[in-house]
């Protein structure tokens, strides 16, 4: 008897080609707690992406369930240590996404950088104006970048096209690799002194979550931009939109939020913050790669 596996999020239909000559597998998308809670303990796998959130109470329901499969890098949506004490193993896909999310962190740099979000929005109101979007190059400029990574390393990589000084914090690379790199191994406080942009490229756990807060914020040059496409809560929210509103940070562009949908995040009310939707890992390319390697 072949085994039951639910994909509970929308993943390319690559993923779902790969799983089905070996499983019975059911696609059921936007399902409610109770819903999940209630159906999971016929299934052997589960596949979610971010938007289903994988508690221990689905967990415990999920009396069958042998692996719980993440088509995305951060698994902060599942409870890892609920899974792990029932003995289920729990698999992402790495690196499925991490040019796609590179490539949202320069996008990011650059329309920060040039002021190009709000620009747009001045022009499509009627108003050629272009005072106030003076911009900055960023050939020359600091990168400062939290975490290296597959997605900092290849932020790193791209970067370097574009002629930026490069420096890093993570306490997990060694020198040797940083140098090969080229890329210049400080401590954090060192890269939030120094840099001109600051890319947070970590997972959100308990060594992250609020790792740039106020105190962080009161070391950058009122010049300095942050970037977040990698997840939200490493950088305290109001603490960063209140040092952009006082002048101490100058921008700052983001991706991801504590809470999503974000409808009514402090970021979302100051017109010097970039936000998308969290869209860093949205192209085809990604999705079809995340999804094969999950499966």
């Amino acid at each position: 008897m072949k085994p039951r596996i639910l994909v509970a999020d929308n993943i390319a239909e690559e993923g779902v080609a790969v799983l089905r000559p070996e499983a019975e597998v059911e696609v059921k998308l936007k399902l409610k707690p109770a819903e999940l809670i209630d159906i999971i303990g016929v299934y052997d796998a589960l596949v979610v992406r971010s938007e289903t959130k994988v508690t221990a109470q689905v967990i415990e329901a999920g009396k069958k369930l042998q692996v719980i499969g993440r088509a995305g890098i951060g698994v902060d949506n599942i409870d890892v240590e609920a899974a792990t004490r029932r003995g289920i193993v729990v698999v992402n896909a790495p690196a499925g996404n991490s040019i796609s999310t590179a490539e949202h962190t320069l996008a990011l740099l650059l329309s920060l950088a040039r002021h190009i979000p709000q620009a747009c929005t001045r022009l499509r109101a009627g108003e050629w104006k272009r005072e106030g979007f003076m911009g900055t190059e960023v050939r020359n400029k600091t990168l400062g970048i939290i975490g290296l990574g597959r997605v900092g390393s290849e932020v790193a990589r791209m970067a370097k096209g574009l002629e930026m000084k490069l420096i890093v914090y993570d306490p997990f690379v060694s020198a040797e690799k940083a140098s090969h790199m080229g890329v210049g191994l400080v401590s954090l406080e060192e890269l939030l002194k120094r840099s001109d942009f600051i890319t947070v490229h970590v997972p959100l756990n308990s060594a992250t979550k609020g790792l740039i807060g106020k105190k962080e914020l009161d070391l950058v040059k009122p010049t300095a931009r942050f970037i977040n496409a990698a997840r939200g809560g490493v950088i305290d929210e109001e603490a960063l939109y209140h040092a952009i509103e006082e002048g101490k940070v100058a921008g700052a562009a983001i991706d991801v939020f504590t809470k999503e949908p974000a409808l009514d995040n402090i970021l979302l009310k100051s017109d010097k913050i970039v936000v998308t939707p969290h869209l860093a890992a949205s192209t085809a390319e990604a999705q079809t790669s995340v999804a094969v390697d999950v499966a």
